[in-house]
């Protein structure tokens, strides 16, 4: 089976995830219920992660502990992307 490439043109694909959950406490990062966590997706730009972190938050605004984050996959698969943006 050959591989699909997900990269459009030259750009590069950099993954992100957008995940969140009810926080314990609104001054640390500690989630109450770790198998209640939203897992929105994994986006192959900051910009589309943004979209989706923005919808997920606003869907949520009502609620102080629950929070939502962006984690940039591609520094942890490849901590050397920092130094070779552009």
């Amino acid at each position: 089976m050959a591989a699909k490439s997900g990269a459009k043109g030259s750009e590069r694909q950099l993954l992100h995830l957008v995940f969140g959950g009810e926080l314990t406490a609104l001054d640390r990062i500690e989630f109450g219920d770790l198998k209640a966590l939203d897992i929105v997706g994994i986006y192959p730009s900051y910009a589309q992660a943004y979209d989706a972190w923005k919808d997920a938050a606003q869907r949520t605004v009502d609620d102080a502990h629950m929070r939502y984050f962006i984690v940039h996959l591609h520094r942890l698969l490849d901590p050397e992307t920092e130094g070779r943006r552009g």
